[in-house]
């Protein structure tokens, strides 16, 4: 081989290399996260089983609250703001200076935490009111989310303590124990909401605060499971309290990342507040919905968008742009392969998801019906909600935290215009449309500031991908529709109707798979590939 062949052939090794590397963190991230969502749609069905849509009300809005801030403080803010500063810190003045930089990192987090979890306790009449100050309506259900509130508030400050953790592992190369930590929350709360309230009743208590004590619990457990993995890393367990140059940097970082996330958390604020005007369970009804389309969300999309941060951060370091958008691109194409068909397949089949998922005890009719018209409009937005995903690493790797802030803001603007105007006619419904539009124009604003801060994407390349996979999708459709008239989905979640969803899913599942093999994809073939080699293993 000449040297200019060989000059030619690293570049497609190391695309070769980091495409494979890339699928398998995000296969680990995946897989770790699909255990957490399917346990999750487990809890959710435990807990629809078990309560009242207006006590599950109260609780998913009380839990919204801290888990909100979770999202500024804990995995979302913390690690985008962390990880590139730490594998910076590692790679240029080695590792004994990271874990330095990392255990004052630690302290100001954890001071800041503390003091956040405090004033959430103290303050949880107005933060309700400024949640749903619609539940003044109902003086019983307001003070009753308040009482929720203040027990699981601190449920922030485990979870801040557990995407430390998380960020340090990821900065490494260490998937595996984050990817299965949030797995603890949900048998946390299904054990808690199983056994809990009966005992919580006989003493005086309302049983719904049985879930309250279960998400603490899960927080807790969620840090304990990934505590064995940290300490191999050789990383301080007690902080320190100091402001470092590195820290700071951080902080810096972490200011406009707040304001991002602040933007999507007025999201939240206002989605919740137009909800708790609407007739009860409407809070409940949005909030299963989009339990079920985090399922491939999470599943595929947010593990893409969480394995690809560290090694973007790797190359931003070493200022190889052209790699960082080569691997972007593979990161892009491999999150629609699983969100085009995941928006398709939870449309065609949303009746029947609901009611064999959902539909048993106190979760009837109305109920699935409700919830099913929710789920119709989210799950359009799904293929929108993660490519905005895999999209916000790309600059964050690059130390670009503002310009993200600007297509939130817009998200904001179209969310608010299309929730007021839609709410009437919809209700809860036109929430859920308002959220998917507004996820689509922030994604294209997004694909349009990368670009001018990058130079081309090779979209045309994203493109054919996209066209292949839906195409695949499109006959996974045709495969499934007449399954929504083979059963009476209203009547819940029978033996009949649970086959029959699986039955479904599997056949469409197969169709999916069967045309993107005739057509070729790429991405199949990474998946298989990834596949095979683990099997091998």
């Amino acid at each position: 081989m000449t040297s200019e062949s060989a000059s030619e052939s690293a570049p497609a090794a190391d695309d070769a290399r980091e495409r494979r590397q890339l699928t398998r963190r995000a296969g680990l991230v995946a897989a770790g996260t699909l255990a957490s969502r399917v346990l999750g749609a487990a809890r959710d069905a435990v807990i629809a089983a078990f309560f009242s849509v207006a006590a599950t009300d109260a609780f998913w809005l009380a839990f919204t609250i801290p888990n909100a801030l979770r999202g500024l403080l804990g995995e979302g803010a913390v690690s985008a703001a962390f990880v590139p500063v730490l594998t910076d810190v590692r790679a240029k003045e080695g590792v004994d200076a990271a874990r330095a930089y990392y255990a004052r990192l630690q302290g100001v987090m954890l001071l800041v935490l503390g003091g956040v979890s405090l004033l959430g306790v103290v303050g949880a009449p107005l933060l309700v009111d400024a949640y749903a100050s619609g539940f003044r309506a109902d003086p019983e259900l307001r003070e009753t989310t308040i009482t929720l509130t203040r027990w699981v508030f601190p449920y922030i400050a485990f979870m801040g303590v557990a995407a430390l953790l998380t960020g340090a592992l990821h900065a490494h190369g260490q998937f595996l124990a984050p990817a299965f930590a949030p797995i603890w929350l949900n048998v946390a709360l299904v054990a808690a909401a199983v056994a809990l309230p009966s005992a919580l009743a006989a003493a005086g208590h309302d049983p719904v605060l049985a879930l309250a004590i279960g998400a603490l619990a899960g927080g807790v457990l969620q840090v304990l499971a990934q505590l064995r993995a940290y300490r191999k890393l050789g990383y301080p367990i007690l902080p320190r309290f100091s402001l470092d140059p590195h820290v700071r940097r951080s902080l810096v970082l972490l200011v406009p990342l707040l304001a991002g996330l602040g933007v999507y958390q007025l999201n939240l604020v206002l989605s919740r507040q137009l909800a708790s005007y609407l007739p009860t369970g409407a809070l409940s009804y949005l909030f299963y919905a989009q339990r079920l389309v985090e399922i491939p969300q999470g599943m595929f999309a947010l593990a893409i968008g969480t394995a690809s941060l560290p090694a973007l951060s790797g190359l931003a370091s070493r200022g190889d742009v052209e790699g960082a958008k080569r691997l972007f691109r593979d990161g892009l194409r491999l999150s629609l392969f699983v969100a085009v068909p995941s928006s398709v397949l939870l449309a065609v089949l949303a009746e029947p998801t609901v009611s064999a998922i959902l539909g048993r005890g106190r979760f009837g009719a109305e109920q699935i019906h409700e919830t099913t018209r929710a789920l119709v409009a989210l799950a359009a937005g799904i293929w929108a909600v993660a490519s905005v995903r895999t999209c916000v690493p790309m600059f964050h790797a690059f130390g670009e935290t503002r310009t993200p802030v600007l297509a939130s803001l817009l998200n904001l603007v179209v969310f608010v215009a299309l929730g007021v105007t839609l709410t009437e006619p919809l209700g809860h419904a036109g929430i859920a449309v308002a959220i998917s539009a507004a996820s689509t124009v922030q994604l294209v604003a997004l694909v349009l500031l990368l670009r001018r801060k990058v130079g081309s994407l090779g979209l045309g390349e994203i493109a054919s991908s996209a066209g292949r996979t839906l195409l695949a999708s499109l006959a996974m459709a045709a495969v499934g529709w007449p399954f929504r008239s083979l059963v009476d989905w209203q009547a819940g979640g029978t033996l009949v109707a649970s086959l029959t969803f699986v039955g479904a899913t599997v056949a469409c599942g197969l169709a999916f798979v069967i045309v993107a093999y005739a057509v070729r994809s790429r991405e199949l073939h990474d998946v298989l590939g990834a596949l095979r080699r683990r099997v091998r293993r």
